[in-house]
């Protein structure tokens, strides 16, 4: 199971506390598939939301084809329909309404040929909140460094 990774959103596991992931199917047109084999995409701005019981990924930005002409031309910023059985997403709805979560793109990849997206569940961080993680990795990094160089001597 040879997976390929095509583009990671490193900005959310700062922004946002994740606690679950799970993977989804990407519904795509044309060259959009081309497009993502070239590392075409931008991942950050994007988030996932439920519409009448369907599951979409919106403001996934995939450019256009370099090599493709003037025919098939879909919107590079189009809602895109994520594919996932009924009971994951029922269970994932109702995880969104009742705990007040967001549905969060970590990363796009190919995995054995098909096109997963991976969703991150988790809340939003407050400033504040990005500020102590920042500390607390500083703090965590310089003890790991003390302890190392003490056991070098």
């Amino acid at each position: 199971m040879a997976v390929q990774m095509v583009a990671t959103n490193k900005s959310a596991r700062r922004d946002y506390e994740i606690t679950d992931t799970v993977e989804a199917g990407i519904m795509l047109r044309g060259a959009e598939v081309k497009s993502l084999r070239e590392s075409k995409i931008q991942i950050s701005d994007a988030y996932a939301r439920f519409e009448d019981g369907e599951l979409f990924v919106i403001g996934l930005h995939i450019s256009r084809y370099s090599r493709s002409g003037t025919q098939g031309l879909v919107d590079p910023e189009r809602k895109r329909k994520l594919l996932m059985h009924r009971y994951e997403l029922d269970r994932l709805n109702s995880k969104i309404n009742t705990e007040r979560v967001s549905l969060v793109p970590m990363a796009l990849y190919f995995k054995d040929s098909r096109v997963k997206l991976e969703l991150g569940i988790g809340k939003g961080r407050r400033t504040i909140d990005k500020r102590q993680l920042i500390a607390k990795r500083d703090a965590d990094r310089e003890a790991r460094r003390e302890l190392s160089d003490r056991l070098r001597r």
